[in-house]
């Protein structure tokens, strides 16, 4: 299998162009830059042998640590309500919304 190219200058600038991008010459320098050390990289990461580690999800074990869900008394309407701008028989009365029915 042949070693593939590296990054060039015209590869970034074509995918810049496909993203529609508008990049000056020093971006398209230092992007050059940074994509090749990108692909050098994913290509290090290929090259592992990694066919004893078996897929995972997440590194590291997940357990639920949320409380379980039990029923508890709510708040006191009256109590609230007494706390509310405005209430009318029992609920909140808020303003009319604009566009709505009487």
């Amino acid at each position: 299998m042949s070693e593939p190219k590296p990054l060039g200058r015209d590869d970034v600038a074509h995918v810049a162009r496909l993203a529609r991008l508008s990049l000056s010459e020093a971006e398209l320098e230092m992007f050059t830059d940074q994509l090749a050390r990108v692909v050098d990289h994913a290509g290090d990461i290929a090259a592992l042998d990694v066919e004893s580690v078996p897929p995972t999800a997440h590194p590291l074990p997940v357990r639920n640590v949320l409380r379980p869900d039990e029923p508890r008394p709510g708040l006191d309407r009256d109590e609230v309500l007494a706390a509310a701008p405005d209430s009318e028989a029992g609920r909140f009365k808020v303003p009319r919304i604009v566009g709505e029915a009487p």
